[in-house]
């Protein structure tokens, strides 16, 4: 399995290179996954520097996406390699540098 941190500048160019690179359609006004894609996750905005008493937070720029697929997709400069995952996928470790099924 392959999990995709990547990083746009909207959601809307996200979406349009997910759908451009196979990752899922649209039907009947669904979005269905294709070809391995087990879940997209639109996660949006991440905090860089949370808020204090004093400051707003600030965030990191664009937005960020998850993806699990079976399948090796070349994303080129929107894939990222946060050093703290933003939330782990199920049966997944957070903060692997190489995701692999956890063992029960």
């Amino acid at each position: 399995m392959n999990i995709y941190k990547l990083q746009y500048d909207t959601k809307e160019e996200g979406y349009t290179d997910l759908l451009a690179k196979g990752t899922y359609e649209v039907i009947e006004e669904e979005q269905v996954y294709r070809n391995g894609t087990q879940a997209i996750v639109y996660i949006g905005q991440i905090v860089e520097v949370p808020a204090t008493e004093t400051t707003s937070a600030v965030y990191y720029s664009g937005v960020f996406f998850d993806l699990m697929t079976t399948e090796e997709i070349e994303f080129e400069i929107n894939e990222v390699f946060p050093e703290d995952y933003v939330h782990s996928f199920l049966g997944y470790e957070k903060n692997e540098e190489e995701p692999s099924l956890i063992e029960d």
